[in-house]
Formats: structure tokens, sequence, C-alpha cells
């Protein structure tokens, strides 16, 4: 379904998983896992019919997974904040196996390991809203992993949030760190509460990026100098503000790419250097900020040429993240599902088929 800006044909959204609105409650974000939580489980290896492509269930019955990354063996590697793990699946064949686990869990029903990254062979997570204002013991920050099972915090993002707090309406000091990108030797992080990014150096060094008005940044991705970001927008989450923007860390001023579709959680660029977008859904109507999507609404967007999104996908199921493995796209839903989608051969993009591979490292790393 296309999601033009259109009021009269499409219901207020009063939130999903990114945590949008200012006056939100703990009690709100809890139901962000109660919709997943009732869903019927998916049969692995169904094929369902969507617009345009065909998406195929890699996995299911993960635990809590939002976001995921393909490591330097070829692999997805996604977080389970149920578990408090990453799990390694074979992108072809759908094997699973625990990377790291004694991670800190979720607190209230989300965040926790919330995404992944490498740089070289070390992977790094995200873990957010797992302090001490939500009940928790543990660092908001970012990870890395030692060993199967031991971890060291690099960066301590809740002590500079609650240090450093933004000009924006906010009610979590510590904020709601959404998705983080290698970049430059470190990584970008966005936080969907404090309406900004961060830039992290690897001895814990934080700075602030850029700051935004109440625009909900989501995913990111990063394309040689080029940094792009997912918008969700505010609540209410009306198609014109689901935005993908771009911009570069020597010049940090955002400008529109493409827009036109409620609650874009994420982006990505194919090897091939398209862009990519992933549209949670739309929203129940009046519910609780902090709500998902309606089941079955989300969609894989493309960027096309002249700045309009077309759709690759629909009716996918809460979708939080999408990365790309050669010419397939793996979306992770909010319910514990990879699905894999075919997105065509640089050929089928205009690119040719020599295009760079932009497939590892800061050049495609979804949220």
């Amino acid at each position: 379904m296309r999601r033009r800006e259109n009021p009269a044909a499409h219901p207020l959204n009063e939130g999903n998983i990114v945590f949008a609105k200012r006056t939100i409650t703990l009690a709100a974000l809890l139901a962000a896992l109660v919709i997943p939580s009732v869903l019927s489980p998916t049969v692995a290896g169904a094929t369902t019919t969507h617009q345009g492509a065909s998406a195929t269930l890699l996995v299911s019955g993960l635990q809590g997974t939002t976001g995921g990354t393909i490591g330097p063996d070829g692999a997805l590697y996604v977080t389970e904040n149920v578990l408090g793990t990453v799990t390694r699946i074979d992108p072809k064949t759908g094997a699973t196996s625990t990377f790291a686990s004694g991670l800190p869990k979720t607190v209230i029903g989300i965040a926790g390991p919330i995404d992944v990254a490498f740089i070289g062979n070390t992977a790094y997570v995200l873990v957010s809203v797992v302090g001490p204002e939500v009940g928790g013991t543990n660092v908001d920050g970012i990870y890395r992993i030692d060993s199967p099972t031991t971890f060291t915090v690099i960066a301590d993002l809740g002590a500079f949030s609650r240090a450093h707090p933004p000009a924006t309406d906010f009610f979590l000091a510590s904020g709601v760190q959404f998705a983080f990108q290698p970049f430059r030797g470190g990584f970008l992080v966005t936080d969907g509460h404090h309406n900004r990014m961060l830039s992290v150096k690897l001895d814990g060094t934080v700075t602030e990026l850029i700051a935004f008005e109440n625009i909900v940044p989501t995913g990111l991705a990063v394309s040689g100098k080029t940094i792009y970001m997912a918008e969700a927008g505010p609540v209410p989450h009306l198609p014109a503000t689901g935005k993908v923007v771009s911009f570069s860390a020597k010049n940090p001023v955002a400008t529109d790419v493409a827009s036109g579709y409620s609650l874009i959680v994420d982006v990505a660029v194919s090897k091939c250097g398209t862009v990519y977008a992933l549209s949670q859904g739309d929203s129940p109507g009046q519910v609780p900020a902090g709500s998902p999507a309606l089941p079955n609404s989300g969609e894989l967007l493309r960027v096309n040429a002249d700045g309009v999104f077309s759709v690759v996908a629909d009716a996918l199921n809460l979708p939080t993240s999408v990365v790309f493995s050669e010419d397939t796209a793996l979306v992770v839903t909010l319910n514990g599902e990879v699905w894999t989608v075919p997105v065509g051969s640089g050929r089928d993009q205009g690119k040719g088929d020599d295009c760079r591979d932009n497939n590892h490292g800061e050049h495609n790393e979804g949220k």
C-alpha cells in the first residue's frame, strides 16, 4: 500500500517501537511487546506474495529482535534483547548459532541489546534503556565483544546524555539510543528520544554531531562520505514526516533524500549504491505511544533517482532492520523473524553488473 501524504486516508499514527512521543510513559513502552507476543508463529521457509517481490522466511523464533548487520564472514548477526544475546544466522540456510551471550537483557520489554556492528573482526553491541531510570543496573552504551561470554563497555552513552541534555523535550535523561554505524574508526549513534546523532570514538569520547527538532532519528547507513539517516517523524507519524535524509560529517546539515511513507525505521545502501528504506507500517490509530505499527503493513522501499520511493515489497510484519547480502535484502522483524527479499542485480537497478561492492564495513550497515 502506498502511503503518500493524505491525512483523510491515513489515521493519525500514535507511536511505534521508536518511542517518539515526549510524554510517553513506561507503561506505554511496555505496549511495544504486547502486540508481537500474540501473533501466530510463521513456518520457516514460507513464502508470501508481496507487491513487486516475494519475501521468504529465513528464520523464526528469535526473541526480541531489532537490529542486524552483515559480519566480516558474510553471515547475518542480530540482537535478541529478551535473551541478551547476539545470534549468527547463515543467510543462505537460516542456520543459527549463539555468537555472544550475557549482555544486559531488556528491562521493560524494549531496547536492551538493540543493534550490532563490526569494525574489522571485532563485534560491538549497542545497549539501550537498561539503566537505573527504568529499574536496571547496567550501562546504556557501546559494548565490545571480547569473547562469546565476555564484553567491555567502551562508551557510556547514558552518562554522556545525562551530562549533556538535548534541547528538545525528554523524560529519560539517558536517552534511547536506537542504531549505530561504524564510521572513521569509531561510531555514529542515533538517539530517537533525544533527537540527535552522536559521534563516538573507541576511547569512549562522545560528542554531538548533529541535533534535530522532534523528528525521531532511527536507522542509519554510510556510503563513502555520505551519511544516510531514517526519520520516523514526530507523533502523529504522518507519511510526510517519514523520511530519509543525508549529510556529511564535515557539513552536518540534513538534506531530504525521499519522503512520503510513515514510520521509516531504517535505511540501507545496496552493493550497487542504491538507497533503500524500511517503513514499519501504519499505526493502529489512537494507541499509546510506543506501540508498534499495524501487523503486516510494513514496506521495503527503494529510493529512485528522482527522490521518490517505490515499493519493493509490502505486507511485511513489523520490520525493524534491513541489511544486504549480495542482491538480497534481509529484513529483521520485531516478532523474531528474518525474511529475504530479492532486490535484483546491478543491471536491474540501472547500474551495470560491475558496480562497486558496498556490502561490508562502513558502506552498508543498516539499523
